[in-house]
């Protein structure tokens, strides 16, 4: 019994009773088991029950706390063996879910069996098992939502009718395999099926845009032959359902666009047709604007480069039946407008050639042109389409003439001062006081600078005409004359005016030099014969000075000096030296005169044989 009662001590850290016979009787714990079996102990001396007594009452103490210690290690074996039970059932649910999510991506249960109790363990267990249900319903529920997604662009693509129901249950989803790898398949799968969808509704769209502009461009209606295709491609279809990307939807819209792409061919054809015609009566009876903006939509169609840009209803039915009967309207205005067009077409080539002072091509002169047209010999489209190349080429030969009819305008206006400084030099009030005359002053200033320049500017354009005519292999004309002539002529005609001035000159000191003697006759000495027959030789060489003068003419403008006239001689010494080169002013104001008339023999545009530059110049200077 002692043996028992020790290892009831060791084992549950609790003392039992002692026998009160087989004690020692020493102290007992105060409030402890053994201060009641003191207690009792005393009782019972007091009592006065003996010891059998007293052994068979302790006995029957010590199998009541047996019975109570066997009780409570039942009933700790029981729930020992129900945690074992959980703890085992947990483990399994455990491995299973590890396995269906996939053991490297899963949290693992961590346990010490030799350090943890077995409640502990449990504890873990539930914990972790929670955790793996709640990622097990996450992922139960992205593979539903996915392969909900797929199957509904499957449906799409196959062209059969999906109707949405909700977020299938988790039950209808495999879970004996809801691991990534498995859950990437079905998003790599996703991406696929979504990437197909894209490009087919990218098809879709552009094969409805097409549709829509060829119908637009065609004047068909555009919403009657999407609903043949699907009722869905519109835009006033119904806003919730999806937009047909099946097989069978690609291939009729590619069979709407390649009938509509026929037909918008064949109809521009058709407009081409049409319009050409129009065109060409338009510029044949140079229409006005306003005719020419309603059908200027049409024209779009002769460049093939613009065909995606035509406007709106330009290959309608309507719109070629229109410019059909337009060019039915403008055939039969034609006939009666031609001879006012070849008229006008002909004043436009004289007025281009006027400003080049060329004579136009003498064949399309009204007069014959009209005789012609009447005649019936000539085709009035015909004559026109001759006059509008005449005008071509003239425009041609007015800009490559340009830079060398400036420098004829330049040449020109310095003639013009040349002529008026002449006329202001020959002004005996030109001194005066006034406005007028200061403002005449400083304009005679310039004029004289301009003056100095006139013989470059006539070599300069000398130089460049030759380039031209090397370049042109033929003569520069001005009013029917070489230029290069004129210009030689002009030049020529200054170095006459040179020559002339100076003799002038020398007559003049000549005549200075007889009057001075005339006045000073103390200085004759006596008896000299000089002297005594000075009257008579003085008067014979005045006569013959008077003589040798060459008359005066409007070539050299010498009249502005007047023989034996002071004021003449007066007004050539007021005139500066640097205008003696523009002594030919006279000269240069005639030329002025005859290069603003169109005159000479009528010009044509047919090459001109290089030797041309002998011909008589209608601007010689007279």
């Amino acid at each position: 019994m002692g043996e028992a009662v020790t290892a009831a001590e060791l084992l549950y850290g609790m003392p039992l009773l002692r026998s009160v016979t087989g004690g020692d009787g020493g102290g007992a714990e105060p409030g402890g088991c053994g201060a009641l079996l003191a207690e009792l102990k005393q009782l019972w001396g007091e009592i006065g029950k003996s010891r059998e007594e007293r052994e068979r009452m302790v006995r029957d103490l010590e199998a009541e706390c047996m019975r109570v210690y066997r009780r409570k290690v039942d009933e700790a074996t029981g729930e020992r063996a129900l945690l074992h039970q959980s703890l085992a059932a947990g483990e399994a649910e455990i491995a299973a879910l590890t396995a269906a999510l996939g053991a490297e991506n899963s949290p693992q249960l961590k346990v010490n069996k030799w350090t943890m109790s077995l409640t502990e363990r449990v504890s873990s267990a539930t914990c972790l098992l929670e955790e793996l249900r709640t990622i097990r319903a996450e992922r139960s529920r992205q593979f539903a939502d996915i392969k909900w997604e797929i199957e509904k662009i499957s449906a799409e693509i196959a062209g059969r009718s999906y109707v949405y129901e909700g977020s299938p249950r988790a039950s209808e989803v495999e879970e004996h395999d809801l691991t990534i790898r498995r859950l990437n398949e079905y998003k790599a799968r996703l991406t696929n099926l979504q990437k197909e969808k894209s490009d087919r509704l990218h098809r879709v769209l552009e094969q409805v845009t097409e549709v829509h502009s060829l119908c637009d461009v065609l004047g068909e209606d555009f919403i009657a032959i999407v609903n043949e295709v699907h009722p869905g491609l519109h835009e006033t279809a119904d806003p919730g359902k999806p937009t047909s990307i099946s097989d069978s939807t690609l291939g009729s819209l590619a069979q709407v666009v390649a009938m509509l792409a026929s037909e918008k061919a064949k109809r521009a054809a058709m407009l081409r047709e049409a319009v050409v015609p129009l065109v060409e009566l338009w510029e044949l009876m140079d229409s006005p604007e306003e005719e020419r903006r309603g059908f200027r939509k049409v024209t779009a169609v002769l460049n093939p480069d613009k065909d995606e840009a035509l406007s709106s209803g330009v290959l309608s039915v309507a719109t070629i039946n229109k410019t059909e009967e337009e060019v039915e309207r403008l055939t039969r205005l034609k006939a009666g407008r031609m001879k006012e067009l070849v008229l006008k077409r002909r004043l436009e080539l004289e007025n281009i050639c006027r400003s080049m002072h060329v004579e136009p091509d003498a064949s399309t002169v009204p007069e014959k042109s009209i005789a012609l047209i009447d005649s019936g010999l000539v085709n009035p489209s015909e004559l026109m389409a001759s006059i509008d190349d005449q005008i071509a080429k003239a425009r041609e030969e007015l800009q490559s003439r340009k830079d060398i009819m400036d420098r004829i305008n330049k040449w020109l206006l310095a003639c013009e001062e040349e002529q008026w400084l002449e006329e202001y030099n020959m002004d005996e009030n030109r001194f005066s006081t006034g406005r007028i005359a200061r403002l005449n002053l400083k304009r005679a200033e310039k004029a004289r600078l301009i003056i100095t320049k006139i013989p470059a500017i006539v070599d300069n354009l000398m130089s460049r005409t030759l380039a031209w005519e090397s370049e042109r292999k033929k003569p520069f004309l001005y009013d029917g004359a070489r230029l290069v002539a004129v210009l030689e002529e002009h030049k020529q005609a200054r170095l006459r005016q040179e020559e002339e001035r100076r003799r002038l000159r020398e007559q003049k000191k000549l005549r200075t030099l007889l009057s001075e003697k005339e006045a000073m006759p103390h200085l004759k000495r006596p008896g000299s014969s000089f002297g005594r027959g000075c009257a008579e030789p003085c008067a014979v060489n005045r006569k013959r000075v008077d003589a040798a003068r060459p008359a005066p003419s409007v070539r050299s403008g010498a009249s502005s000096s007047g023989s034996g006239s002071s004021g003449g001689g007066a007004a050539e010494l007021l005139r500066p030296r640097s205008s003696a080169a523009g002594a030919g002013a006279g000269h240069c104001g005639e030329f002025l005169k005859g290069a603003r008339r169109l005159s000479g023999p009528p010009f044509s545009y047919a090459a001109v044989p290089k030797g041309g530059g002998g011909m008589s110049s209608s601007l010689a200077l007279s």
